[in-house]
């Protein structure tokens, strides 16, 4: 790693590394600072030893105290950012409107577009020598007049003008996208709050103002901010897997290992560290400099090396892609070179192949992608028949019917010709390709995220959004989403005595209660605090962890203040604290008592703690044997009725040890036993009021809300039934995780998926459950074949170890306030409230985002249809498409870009939540819709073939067929043209319901944005026939022309009427279209096996489409701006490309789940002294982190990096990454 950071030093900013080499008035340079951060272990704390005295000695030299932290007066903050930098990593420059507009000009579609427009004017300006136009046939464009020849290069340049306009919306578009994207990310960094001691007090502040010397207080579940040195810990223990590679969990003290480095978790225990590198000049950042700072001439380099950085970048994706592929789609990050999002298309094929190993496109796409394909190649087809017979056409009435020969100096006329019926063709092909379809699923799902911002979900990737409209079963926590999260003590059992309420504090003998309050006020974090209330009428605050903060309430009722107690035993003088994890259950703290001995203090679930307990303390406050038969007599007694009331019992005990010799402390096994109980207490955390009513819809919408809690059983069936999700008399199971675990698993204790199907349709509880037991059924529920569809899962979590489940899930939502980072990390979705009604809200959107692209492929596809057909025979019989290209690109630019605007940004109804999820094979376009398109379809053909063929007599005009090459504009044409873009108009209207519902202007005015876009573009329609002149190829209509015109689109209303008035079960001969990808079926694993597992459009690409392939080049540029959320837009939140903030590096702990590894105990962890010895064979108790359930259990939390991300060993990313620099 050293000649890592020298290297780096080249990377900053002259005068900051000038100001670093003095400094200044502290006692410790920057570089001594960023050198001590890069030792471990036992160096390191020779280091500080040899350097320094101590960690006191440190904190004087850094101006700082361990107790009181910085001071906090602003001079002294802006100065020490000045000296050792700023908490922040500068982002990557977003892209400038012009490369934007660069981008759109690649579509292919618009190049060929361009060249003919440039073909076509070359051939305007450039007159055949001599008037000899008569030997080159009379197709050639008979009488033209002077002016006319003259305006020959308006076609030309309209179209120019044209392309230019559907450019700079897409531009535009995609700028406006980054913008909110950028905005949002900022947000939630802002957000982003860290606790730090200043000036005695704990106070929260934004990640990017802690400064070097700042006291910071860890937590588990935190992701560190930046590199600091440990003063005191409890318990600490780290995941440094985003820096190394080490899946192992590095266990951290003062005294052993005190380096703590930020974009690491801290995965259990507490302490306070002292800031000593921020931005920059952390380890992280000192990567990111190395990755990020040849940001320009990196451009420039050749591929070979992006691909090592690409390696590199990815510093905890895995090396190998098939190992990747076998992470269970966890490794959403795609292996994608640094430019990701701006890479153009050159190198959009090597992306793709590179990305095949992300999480498999969402459902929605895959669809879109498919039909895209479809239509495309339909119209491919099209234009190409249209131009063939075009030029045959031509061709044969020229050379063969009229005899001529092909002169020379007739080329230029003829080239002429052949260039018009190229552009016929590609103005075909523009209107066949639906490149508006990406562009709507994009508006659509912006839109939606930006609202559903307003509904408290946060969305973190694009795509949650629209899965989370598929969802057919959600899994829930209970405590602090459906409860909430506020938790007050309402019965106790204590000096054996059970209290329907808090009891007066005479009932209870004096030695019980200085016990029960100390036991309280020091076995719990002091982060826990109870504040006053803001306002004079509220609660007061409960401030930390919700449970700890009800019992601090007990001491209160007890009329006894728990912070004195505190201030006599700080938190320094802690002897030694075992933090509560899922495993233990359970925390203790022990401390030193004044004759030396020890004396521990236990609390947890009671009926673990229970189990370790030999005493109990009696009415006189002493202690007294306490058997099996006592304890079964109390769980009947006291803690079952307790838990069928909803409460959650806690006990509280203790245990007292001598002072020599002194215990073996990490030995817990026999540190937690013959403890002595104290009291047992009921915690009611009620239920949300909004919740039944939540669930109540959920159920209606058909998806079932399961509910997966580490409570006791009966409290969780208790909370359940008051939720709603079971109602007495049904059919359904509530099961404990150890019961869960032995009907799934068969003789070798493997997990077997017939087991779990039979098991999970009726699961509604889950109690006493660990986080691999969350994980296997999310995971079961997930790949289970059972029933007609397969089950999109979403899942709610707010613990680190609930990482691997809101992985493994088709949507995460991680708790926004009682969250840990981890979980904000796995997770797609934040829930900013906790709230689980605001998951309601995502279901509605998400079923919006479906509804919306449903709608507007109604629309468009009808568009499509007509206008190819209408282009085809019209060229096929008059030698000229009724429609010209000019004024099928503004029909292109109505019909994609403002229609997907329109129709994509529809609110969302109630009526929503009405039908069941769609599923992932339900096709796009359902017969219903497929009877609307084909049915408006046969309407606009029929109105438009009558004009064309009968229109000159309707209105006594001139017949416009058959006219020359360069004659002026006809009426006809023009009022064909004006129908054809008015019934889209009213069609539009039509397009709103795809239900088959009977009034289309239902909530119109809801929708601002559809209004304004349908009177604008109607609007536009006017200003284009009345003055659009030459370039648009229309003259100025009459008011009777105009009047037939709306009558004949106001048709388009009538007809809808009709249309839906049929049953659609009568025609049986409608097909539907846009199915999902079958391949959703098979299970994964299969899926794996094909290593090369490519989209439609790449398989395609194969088979050398290639023109029609660049053509749906614009989907691909509309997949990309997908893409781009989830690169440059969304980078910090996606994948380490984020330079945003330094809090944002790398807070992947990528999970690897090995399934394969069957070493979980048979038995619940509760009944750990009594099978222990079964538990030795079943699972090595060897294991390095005893704590860590996860781990135990075969879930490797691990970060795979095969090769650790330090080490430069040869062929390891930095090595390659080091040559290269």
């Amino acid at each position: 790693m050293g000649d890592m950071t020298n290297s780096a030093v080249d990377f900053y900013p002259k005068n900051q590394r000038g100001e670093s080499n003095h400094a200044g008035e502290f006692g410790c340079s920057l570089d001594e600072l960023r050198s001590l951060m890069e030792l471990r272990g036992a160096e390191g704390v020779q280091k500080m030893q040899d350097t320094y005295g101590d960690v006191n000695g440190f904190c004087r030299r850094l101006k700082t105290s361990p107790t009181e932290g910085l001071a906090g007066n602003p001079a002294d903050l802006e100065n020490r950012k000045q000296i050792f930098g700023r908490n922040f990593i500068p982002p990557k420059k977003p892209k400038t409107f012009l490369q934007l507009v660069w981008e759109a000009l690649q579509d292919v579609t618009l190049i060929i577009l361009e060249l003919a427009a440039i073909i076509s004017l070359g051939l305007s300006f450039y007159q055949p020598p001599g008037e000899r136009s008569e030997m080159c046939g009379s197709a050639a464009g008979g009488v033209e007049g002077e002016g006319e020849a003259e305006a020959g290069w308006i076609e030309g340049a309209a179209i120019l003008l044209s392309v230019f306009c559907v450019v700079f919306v897409t531009a535009f578009n995609d700028w406006s996208k980054e913008k909110q994207f950028r905005g949002l990310q900022s947000r939630i960094e802002q957000e982003q709050k860290f606790s730090v001691v200043r000036g005695g007090q704990v106070i929260q502040i934004p990640v990017s103002e802690i400064v070097t010397g700042d006291i910071a207080q860890i937590k588990y579940g935190d992701l560190l901010p930046a590199d600091g040195v440990l003063i005191q810990g409890n318990d600490l223990k780290i995941d440094e897997s985003s820096l190394t590679g080490e899946s192992d969990h590095v266990r951290k003290s003062a005294d052993k290992d005190p380096m703590l480095l930020s974009g690491t978790h801290v995965m259990e225990g507490s302490g306070k560290m002292v800031v000593t590198a921020v931005g920059v000049n952390s380890q992280t950042g000192i990567i990111f400099t190395l990755l990020g700072a040849g940001g320009e001439e990196e451009e420039k380099k050749d591929k070979k090396e992006r691909n090592f950085k690409s390696k590199m970048q990815d510093g905890n994706m895995e090396n190998s892609q098939n190992k990747a592929k076998k992470q269970d789609g966890a490794a959403a990050m795609e292996m994608q070179p640094l430019k990701s999002a701006e890479g153009g298309d050159g190198d959009d094929k090597e992306k793709k192949k590179a990305g095949s190993s992300k999480k498999e496109k969402s459902v929605l796409q895959g669809k879109l992608t498919k039909l895209a394909v479809q239509i495309g190649k339909a119209g491919l087809v099209m234009s190409a028949i249209t131009v063939i017979i075009l030029v045959l056409y031509f061709a044969i009435d020229t050379f063969v019917i009229q005899k001529l020969q092909w002169l020379p100096e007739c080329t230029p006329v003829y080239i002429q010709f052949f260039v018009k019926f190229f552009i016929i063709g590609v103005t075909v092909l523009v209107v066949a390709v639906p490149e508006g379809l990406p562009l709507a699923v994009t508006i659509s799902l912006a839109y939606s995220v930006k609202k559903m911002m307003k509904d408290n979900n946060l969305v973190r990737h694009l795509d949650a959004c629209e899965t989370m409209g598929n969802a057919t079963a959600i899994c829930s926590d209970k405590t602090g989403t459906l409860t909430t999260n506020r938790m007050t003590v309402v019965q106790a059992y204590v000096g054996e005595v059970h209290h329907k309420e808090v009891p007066d504090p005479d009932a209870i003998p004096s030695k019980t209660l200085d016990m029960l309050v100390n036991a309280i006020s020091l076995n719990s974090a002091y982060t826990s605090k109870i504040l006053p209330p803001e306002k004079d009428i509220g609660l007061p605050r409960q401030v930390g962890n919700k449970t700890e903060c009800g019992l601090l309430g007990l001491v209160l009722d007890l009329k006894r203040d728990y912070q004195t107690v505190r201030d006599q035993t700080p938190e320094e003088k802690l002897y030694k604290v075992y933090t509560f994890n899922s495993e233990r259950k359970s925390m203790s703290t022990v401390i030193k008592m004044q004759d030396g001995s020890f004396r521990m203090y236990s609390k947890g679930a009671s009926e673990i703690v229970l189990k370790k307990c030999s005493n109990i303390l009696n009415t006189a406050g002493e202690p007294r044997g306490f058997r099996p038969r006592d304890r079964d007599e109390m769980v009947k007694k006291v803690i079952e009725p307790m838990a069928c009331n909803g409460l959650r019992t806690i006990c509280i005990a203790f245990r007292d040890f001598p002072g020599s010799p002194e215990p073996d402390w990490d030995n817990e096994n026999i540190i937690l036993i013959d403890l002595t109980c104290i009291a047992v207490v009921g915690i009611e955390d009620p239920v949300r009021p909004e919740v039944p009513d939540a669930i109540k819809k959920c159920q209606q919408a058909g998806i079932t809300v399961r509910m997966v809690t580490g409570d006791n059983i009966n409290t969780a069936r208790a909370i359940a039934i008051k939720c709603g999700i079971i109602s007495p008399g049904e059919d359904f199971i509530c099961l404990e995780g150890k019961d869960f675990n032995r009907r799934i698993r068969n003789e070798k204790g493997e997990i077997e998926q017939e087991r779990i199907d039979k098991i999970w349709p009726k699961l509604r509880v889950l109690a006493r459950s660990s986080p691999t037991d969350k994980h296997t059924l999310v995971k079961g529920i997930i790949d289970s074949l059972h029933g007609e569809r397969r089950q999109v899962v979403a899942v709610t979590g707010d613990g680190t170890n609930d990482g691997p489940a809101l992985k493994k899930a088709d949507v995460g939502f991680a708790m926004g306030i009682a969250g840990t980072d981890v979980a904000k990390e796995a997770s797609d979705i934040i829930l900013t409230d906790d709230n689980f009604s605001s998951i309601v809200k995502a279901v509605m959107w998400g079923r919006n985002v479906y509804d919306s692209i449903s709608k507007f492929l109604q629309f468009q596809l009808t568009v499509n249809i007509v206008a190819v057909i209408v282009a085809f025979t019209g060229a096929c019989i008059t030698q000229d498409s009724p429609l010209k290209a000019v004024q099928m690109l503004w029909v292109n630019l109505i019909m994609d870009t403002f229609a997907s605007l329109a129709l994509a940004t529809e609110p969302p109804t109630e009526s929503l939540l009405m039908r069941k999820p769609y599923g992932r094979n339900k096709p796009l376009i359902s017969r219903t819709m497929m009877k609307n398109i084909l049915g408006h379809g046969i309407y606009q053909l029929t109105v438009i073939f009558t004009l064309l063929f009968a229109g000159e007599t309707i209105f006594n005009i001139d017949s416009g067929r058959n006219a020359p090459l360069h004659a002026p504009p006809s009426e006809h044409y023009t009022i064909i043209f004006n129908t054809f873009v008015l019934m889209q108009l009213f069609n539009e209207i039509n397009a709103r319901k795809i239900h088959g519902e009977k009034n289309v202007f239902d909530g119109i005015f809801r929708n601002p944005i559809f209004c304004s876009i349908v009177f604008g573009t109607f609007a536009i329609q006017i200003v284009i026939i009345q003055f659009g002149g030459k370039p648009f190829s229309c003259i100025p209509l009459q008011i009777d022309q105009w009047l037939w015109c709306m009558v004949l689109g106001v048709g388009e209303l009538l007809w809808g009427q009709i249309i839906s008035s049929i049953p659609t079960n009568r025609l049986k001969f409608l097909k539907e279209a846009g199915h999902g990808t079958q391949k959703d079926d098979i299970p994964e694993e299969e899926l794996n096996e094909d290593a090369e597992e490519i989209d439609h459009a790449e398989r395609e690409l194969r088979r050398g489409q290639i023109l029609w392939f660049r053509g749906l080049n614009r989907i691909q540029t509309q997949i990309r701006v997908v893409k781009a959320f989830r690169s440059s837009l969304y980078e910090g939140l996606e994948k380490p490309e984020s330079k945003s903030s330094i809090h944002n590096f790398m807070t992947h702990p990528e999970f690897r789940i090995d399934d394969s590894q069957p070493h979980i105990p048979l038995i619940d962890d509760t009944d750990i002294e009594e099978d222990a010895a079964l538990k030795q064979n079943s699972s090595p108790p060897s294991s390095p982190n005893k704590n860590n359930n996860a781990i135990d259990s075969g879930i490797n939390l691990t970060t795979d990096t095969s090769k650790s991300a330090t080490s430069s060993s040869p062929g390891s990313p930095l090595h390659s990454l080091e040559t290269s620099l």
